[in-house]
């Protein structure tokens, strides 16, 4: 599943690409995503112009210049393919996971401008679309999450009282996107690595200084995926040539049984499961 730094990318690449363009077509191949899309969906987008690209947590949001809005989620295995007249370059994924190219099948929605198009494949069809009439609705679709790591309200306070006698561990808090929004399974794991802190560690026996660790990595980790391009598992260059290799600087994910990379620990890394998720840990250094 794409997390926060895979979107933030996606946005970048499309705000370069689609801001100040009018739609001139929209054409659903499948309706049945996550949610259906309504019948109306291709008059409600046709001639809109897009004045912004933005996100929140794991959603691209489309910003109209009439003030109404189009919410995508990518789901588990949605990809955004920009394809551009008489380009003959064969990378057309805006991201930098699964394939490279555009797909033969499962492109489910294409939207249409005057010199390119922007096709949403996606072979398991969790994701959606979701158009909004105003800021209002925006606002009240995003209201059970949590704010993001880069978020000032994300501080030592919101912890401390989100934890206040909460037994659940810290590793199901983390991709919690109630108490968090954006962070994922792997960079989960990334976080609590750095943060020396064992993911079955119950939230409320968290010190001070564990909750100071653990917003500072939470922005660093991003921070540092986002520039790497993300963590793309595979390797290869998106629509612009850049490389998604996040995934060379992993200390614990996919690591399991290898050495420790912290500098003088012994530990081994482990993989466990929490919440259904693969979990992995330094089972020394981490406490």
């Amino acid at each position: 599943m794409p997390e926060l730094p895979e979107v933030e990318i996606i946005k970048q690449s499309l705000a370069k690409k689609i801001e100040q363009k009018k739609i001139k077509k929209v054409i659903i191949k499948n309706r049945n995503l996550r949610f259906k899309i309504p019948q109306k969906f291709e008059e409600l987008l046709k001639n809109k112009i897009i004045k912004k690209v933005t996100r929140f947590s794991k959603y691209l949001i489309l910003n109209f210049s009439d003030g109404s809005f189009c919410l995508i989620h990518l789901g588990m295995s949605g990809t955004i393919h920009l394809i551009k007249k008489n380009d003959l370059n064969k990378y057309t994924n805006v991201s930098f996971y699964n394939s490279p190219s555009l797909p033969k099948k499962h492109n489910h929605v294409e939207i249409q401008f005057q010199d390119l198009k922007v096709i949403y494949n996606d072979p398991r069809r969790f994701g959606f679309f979701k158009f909004l009439d105003n800021k209002q609705e925006l606002i009240n679709r995003f209201r059970h999450l949590g704010p993001e790591p880069f978020f000032k309200n994300f501080n030592l306070k919101y912890l401390l009282k989100y934890f206040f006698n909460k037994k659940k561990d810290i590793k199901s808090f983390l991709i919690d996107q109630k108490f968090v929004s954006g962070i994922g399974n792997i960079y989960a794991s990334e976080i609590l690595f750095l943060s020396k802190i064992k993911p079955t560690k119950n939230a409320m026996k968290l010190s001070e200084k564990d909750c100071k660790k653990i917003i500072s990595f939470s922005k660093s980790v991003l921070n540092k995926a986002i520039l790497k391009g993300g963590s793309s598992i595979r390797d290869f260059k998106n629509t612009s040539g850049r490389k998604g290799n996040f995934q060379k600087e992993f200390k614990v994910y996919q690591r399991e049984n290898l050495n420790c990379v912290r500098n003088k620990c012994t530990g081994k890394i482990k993989k466990i499961f929490i919440s259904n998720r693969s979990t992995f840990f330094c089972n020394t250094c981490q406490k």
